[in-house]
């Protein structure tokens, strides 16, 4: 595809979770199909006609194990975030139909414990979790999300703590 082919796609529609345990650190996963380290927050896309607030649960679950009953949505980004893709992925990521994502982040705070993570889920995602602060949540992501997880936590780093 070339560059101008690129320009022309849209966004995939999205939805983005930044799970915050009560010490106000992040869930990180490590993403089961990078051969280098690329840990990221659980997301995923929105299924034609779904609520934004019902797929970011759905996608927690599907990615970590943890219920709705679990967590509490304590904000929403107000606007839509967008990434592109590097070019030369968009080819072979979602069939080449979008040239990234545009994404509605929610801050959900996580009342459970560590034993109700469970990321060995019907189709993991991720090999390993960990809890980190926010700067490392921004160093640790692929660098083509680095402006899109600085803007997340830019918007929530004042519900962090608790």
């Amino acid at each position: 595809m070339t560059p101008e082919e690129i320009e022309k796609l849209p966004y995939r529609p999205c939805v983005g979770v930044m799970l915050v345990n009560a010490q106000g650190l992040i869930f990180a996963g490590q993403r089961i199909d990078s051969e280098t380290p690329a840990w990221q927050m659980p997301q995923g896309g929105i299924d034609p006609g779904e609520d934004p607030e019902a797929a970011a649960l759905r996608e927690l679950r599907e990615e970590t194990g943890v219920s709705a009953d679990l967590v509490e949505i304590e904000a929403r980004t107000p606007d839509w975030l967008t990434y592109d893709l590097p070019h030369e992925l968009v080819p072979r990521v979602w069939k080449g139909r979008y040239r990234g994502q545009k994404q509605l982040w929610f801050l959900l705070r996580f009342k459970g414990s560590d034993a109700d993570i469970r990321i060995d889920t019907e189709h993991p995602e991720f090999s390993a979790w960990r809890w980190i602060g926010p700067e490392e949540m921004i160093d640790s992501i692929v660098p083509f999300k680095k402006d899109i997880y600085r803007a997340v936590v830019r918007a929530f780093r004042d519900r962090l703590a608790g």
